[in-house]
C-alpha cells in the first residue's frame, strides 16, 4: 500500500524578539495568511496549550494560539487541537514517547533523509501526521 504522507513544504513563522510584541503578533497573521493563499488547506491542526511555570511566556504564547486560531477562521479553515499525549501516541504509538522517538518517526512516515534543525518544524509535522490519523475522531475548534 506504500506510504500515504508526502511533505509539500516545512517551515516557521520566526519573529525577532526585539521587536514589539503586537508587531510580531502582526507577522505571524501576515505570514500565516500568506501560507494559506499559497497552499490552501483543507484542515489546521494545533497543539493544545500547554501552561509552563513561565506566566509570562505562557500568555505571550497563548496570544500568538489567538493570532493563529482567528487567522484559520477568518479563512474558513477548520482547526483542530491535540494533546502533546496524542501526537505522540499517533506519531509513535506511545504517548510517552520523548522528542528523539517522534523525531525519528516523523523522519520515517514522510520518508525524509534529514528533518529541519528547528524542533518546532518537526513538532509541525508530528501534529500534521496526528491529525491524517484521529482526523475522524477529532474535536474542531
Amino acid at each position: 500500500m506504500g506510504n500515504k504522507f508526502k511533505l509539500i513544504n516545512s517551515g516557521a513563522i520566526l519573529t525577532e524578539a526585539k521587536e514589539s510584541f503586537p508587531l510580531r503578533l502582526e507577522k505571524i497573521y501576515n505570514d500565516l495568511t500568506q501560507i494559506i493563499e499559497e497552499y490552501k488547506p483543507e484542515a489546521m491542526s494545533i497543539e493544545e496549550l500547554f501552561f509552563n511555570n513561565n506566566a509570562k511566556t505562557a500568555i505571550n504564547v497563548a496570544q500568538a494560539r489567538g493570532v493563529i486560531l482567528i487567522t484559520a477562521r477568518i479563512h474558513k479553515i477548520p482547526t483542530y487541537e491535540y494533546t502533546p499525549l496524542q501526537v505522540k501516541q499517533a506519531v509513535t504509538g506511545y504517548g510517552r514517547a520523548d522528542k528523539i522517538q517522534v523525531q525519528r518517526m516523523v523522519k520515517m512516515i514522510l520518508n525524509e533523509e534529514k528533518l529541519p534543525k528547528l524542533d518546532d518544524i518537526t513538532d509541525s509535522m508530528a501534529i500534521g501526521i496526528c491529525h491524517a490519523h484521529s482526523a475522524k475522531f477529532a474535536q474542531k475548534l
